[in-house]
């Protein structure tokens, strides 16, 4: 991520002192030959890196209007090459250079922005990873207001797997993700953390109001033909920080399996062998 794209106003700021600086150079320094006037082209390359194509456009008709008055108020510059075709063609070039930069920077951006999204993006549910799962949470701290961490396990994905394929296991996993996404409210977050996991940031208050949310989902989950257990932790009553936090929700959420006889990995009983 570049400086100018950091802190935009100090750059903009930079370029107008810029402007200024050559403005007063070429109204008072500046002689036949000399040149002050290209260094405009800074100001507008940095102001098109900020502002885009438009940015660059203007800063580019700024500098042309700048260099015109600098030149009348110069006594040592001819006014007379104010009235030729050079001066369109200054314009036309300021104008020109801001513009294609400022696209180029916006190409730039955009391609940041996919990338950043890739990131932090489940290819095959199209939600947000566990790094993503990490910014939204880090959001929720910073504004200090209760939340609940809810991280829930699919039962029996390893056994669809191993029976029906991996295909019908995506599947599967599209499919929860879908129907969970339509049973949040509008200022809470679902992720999937893990190949079976998936994790979601409650706005409820307090741990037994987390509780209830959780086995509202199962039962909900459980009305699509959705078998998902899950475990809970709230902020602030049982942690301060997200990793603290993730470990209480799923060692809650492990617990239960183990209650339901639902534990990941465990041998499935078999029928004996007469």
């Amino acid at each position: 991520m570049t400086a100018a794209h950091l802190h935009p106003r100090a750059v903009l700021f930079g370029a107008a002192a810029a402007y200024v600086v050559i403005f007063l150079g070429l109204m008072f320094l500046e002689s036949p030959g000399l040149g002050i006037g290209h260094f405009f082209y800074l100001p507008v390359a940095v102001i098109a890196i900020v502002r885009g194509s438009r940015g660059g456009a203007t800063a580019g008709v700024i500098a042309s209007g700048l260099y015109t008055i600098a030149v009348a108020a110069n006594a040592n510059l001819p006014t007379v090459e104010l009235l030729t075709v050079s001066t369109p063609i200054r314009l036309v070039a300021y104008v020109l250079t801001g513009a294609l930069i400022g696209w180029f920077a916006e190409q730039n951006r955009e391609l940041i922005d996919r990338l950043e999204l890739l990131v932090t993006r489940d290819k095959l549910t199209g939600l947000p990873n566990a790094r993503g799962f990490e910014v939204e949470v880090d959001k929720r701290f910073a504004a200090q207001e209760p939340f609940a961490i809810l991280l829930g396990d699919l039962d029996g994905l390893r056994e669809l797997n191993s029976e029906d394929g991996h295909g019908e296991g995506d599947l599967v996993l599209v499919q929860l993700a879908d129907t969970l996404g339509r049973m949040l409210g509008p200022e809470e977050r679902i992720a999937r953390v893990g190949g079976d996991e998936f994790a979601i940031l409650a706005t409820v208050r307090g741990k037994a109001a987390a509780g209830e949310r959780a086995n509202r989902l199962e039962q909900r989950l459980t009305e699509h033909g959705l078998e998902v257990t899950f475990g809970w932790a709230a902020y602030p009553d049982e942690g301060s920080n997200a990793l603290g936090l993730i470990r209480i929700a799923d060692e809650r959420l492990y617990a239960r399996k183990l209650v339901r006889g639902r534990r990941v990995g465990a041998p499935q009983p078999t029928n004996a062998v007469s």
